[in-house]
C-alpha cells in the first residue's frame, strides 16, 4: 500500500485493523454468517469483507463451517465461524482470599485452571505461584497453539490494603500490594504481554466480549463478591475513569444498616461494601450461630433459607437502591447486569427485589432500567481476567481510532 501525504497510509493500516475486528465482532455476537450477511452488518463492501476474511483466515482467526442451502436460490452460502483455537487469553485473578489462573480460548471456553483458596500472599510468593500455574494451564494446548497466545490479564481489586476492618480481615497485611506493580513484575517474569485491570472492569470486560456485549453496548455491571465490584460500559467500551475505578459504587457512602451482625462504623457513614457484599452476607449467617469457612457453605445456607440470607438480602437491597440510582443519574444506560460469586438461587433473588426497588423509587420522567443476569457466575472473574488480552486484541473499540486524526466516515471506506 502506498503512503499517502498526511500519514493516510498509516490510517489506513488502522482503519484495515478496525474492520478486521468488527467482522470479529459480527461473528461473535451473531455466530455463523456468509459473505454477503458479514457485509451487510458491517456495511463494507463485498470487496472489503473479502479482503479482510482472507487475511483473518491466514491468521487462523476463522474457519468455514459448512454451506447454507435452505430457503436460498443459486449457489449455497458458504458459512464462516470463529475458530476457537485462532487465540488463546490466559488470566490471572488476585483477591484478598484466593488465587485463581486459566486459560480460555477465542471462543470464550476455560481450557484449564488452577485456583488456591488461600489468604493472598506477599507480591513474591504470589508471583512465583501464578508462574507456576502458568505453566500447569498452557499444558492443555500444543506448542503450535501456543504461539497465538494473545497474553495474560490480570484482575485484581485496586487498593487491597484498605478497607480492611469493614471487610474483618484483621490479620493480613496487604499494603505491600499497594506498592507493587504486579502486572509489570509478571511481564517480565514471562515475556508476555500482560494487560491489568480492577476485577469489576475486568468481569464488565468479560461481558462486553463473550457475555451481554452481544446485545448490549451500554450497562453498569455489579458483580456481588467477597466485596460488591462494579465496571461501566458506554458504546462497547469500558470506562476506566482517570485511576481505573469508574463505576466504583463499593466506596460509596450509605447510611448505618440496621442489622445486628452489622459494625458500627467509625463516622456518619458506612460503606456500600460493608452492607452489599457477599462478605456482610457471611458476617450475618456466622452472628446468627451459622458455619461459613467457604462460598459453599455460603450456597448451603442460600438454597436453605436461611432466616439470615432473608435479612440481608433485605438490608442489602435497601443499601443498594440509593447508589445505583446515582450512577443511573450520571451514566444513563438503560441495563444492568447483576452476578455474583455464589448462587442457590440468590442472583434470581437479588434481580427480582432490587427491581422492585429499584421500579418503586424511581424519579419521575425516568424510566427503570433492565436488569439482566450475568453470564459467568463464579467463573467472572477468571474469565475476566483471561478476556483482558482478547479485548485488547481482537474487540473494535472506538480508542482505536480515537485521538488518530480518523474520522468515522472514513472506516467505511477502507478496503
Amino acid at each position: 500500500m502506498a503512503i499517502a501525504q498526511g500519514g493516510r497510509g498509516r490510517n489506513s493500516a488502522r482503519l484495515r485493523r478496525y474492520n478486521e475486528r468488527l467482522l470479529l465482532q459480527v461473528l461473535r455476537r451473531s455466530g455463523e454468517a456468509s459473505k454477503a450477511e458479514l457485509a451487510r452488518r458491517t456495511h463494507l463492501t463485498s470487496t472489503a469483507i473479502g479482503s479482510i476474511i482472507q487475511s483473518l483466515e491466514e491468521s487462523e482467526l476463522i474457519v468455514y463451517t459448512g454451506r447454507r442451502t435452505e430457503g436460498q436460490r443459486g449457489q449455497p452460502a458458504t458459512l464462516i465461524d470463529l475458530n476457537p483455537k485462532g487465540a488463546f487469553g490466559i488470566g490471572v485473578r488476585l483477591d484478598r482470599d484466593s488465587i485463581e489462573t486459566a486459560l480460555l480460548d477465542f471462543g470464550g471456553n476455560i481450557l484449564a485452571r488452577r485456583v488456591h483458596d488461600r489468604t493472598l500472599p506477599s507480591p513474591d510468593e504470589a508471583l512465583a505461584l501464578v508462574q507456576a500455574d502458568i505453566e500447569a494451564v498452557l499444558e492443555a494446548i500444543t506448542p503450535e497453539e501456543r504461539e497465538r497466545l494473545a497474553g495474560i490479564g490480570v484482575a485484581q481489586p485496586f487498593n487491597l490494603g484498605a478497607w480492611l476492618k469493614q471487610l474483618n480481615l484483621s490479620q493480613p497485611d496487604f499494603r505491600a500490594w499497594d506498592e507493587v506493580d504486579f502486572a509489570f513484575e509478571l511481564g517480565e517474569a514471562t515475556g508476555l504481554p500482560v494487560f491489568s485491570e480492577n476485577d469489576g472492569n475486568a468481569a464488565a470486560i468479560a461481558e462486553l466480549f463473550y457475555g451481554c456485549g452481544r446485545e448490549y453496548d451500554d450497562f453498569l455491571y455489579v458483580f456481588m463478591g467477597p466485596v460488591i465490584g462494579c465496571g461501566v460500559a458506554l458504546n462497547g467500551d469500558c470506562l476506566r475513569g482517570v485511576t481505573g475505578n469508574a463505576g466504583d459504587i463499593a466506596v460509596m457512602p450509605v447510611p448505618p444498616g440496621n442489622l445486628p451482625s452489622a459494625q458500627k462504623p467509625a463516622g456518619k457513614w458506612d460503606l456500600l461494601l460493608s452492607r452489599a457484599s457477599l462478605n456482610a452476607l457471611a458476617r450475618h449467617l456466622r452472628h446468627s450461630g451459622a458455619i461459613v469457612a467457604s462460598h459453599a457453605d455460603l450456597e448451603r445456607h442460600i438454597r436453605a433459607h436461611h432466616p439470615a440470607v432473608e435479612e440481608w438480602v433485605e438490608d442489602c437491597i435497601d443499601a443498594l437502591v440509593p447508589p445505583l440510582h446515582s450512577a443511573l443519574c450520571i451514566l444513563d444506560v438503560p441495563v444492568i447486569v447483576l452476578d455474583a460469586d455464589v448462587d442457590g438461587g440468590l442472583i434470581d433473588l437479588l434481580q427480582r427485589r432490587l427491581a422492585a426497588a429499584l421500579a418503586e423509587s424511581v424519579a419521575e420522567g425516568r424510566s427503570v432500567p433492565e436488569l439482566v443476569r450475568g453470564s459467568f457466575g463464579s467463573d467472572a472473574g477468571a474469565v475476566g481476567a483471561a478476556s483482558l488480552p482478547m479485548f485488547f486484541s481482537f474487540s473494535p473499540r472506538a480508542e482505536i481510532l480515537r485521538n488518530r486524526g480518523i474520522s468515522m466516515e472514513e472506516v467505511r471506506d477502507a478496503d
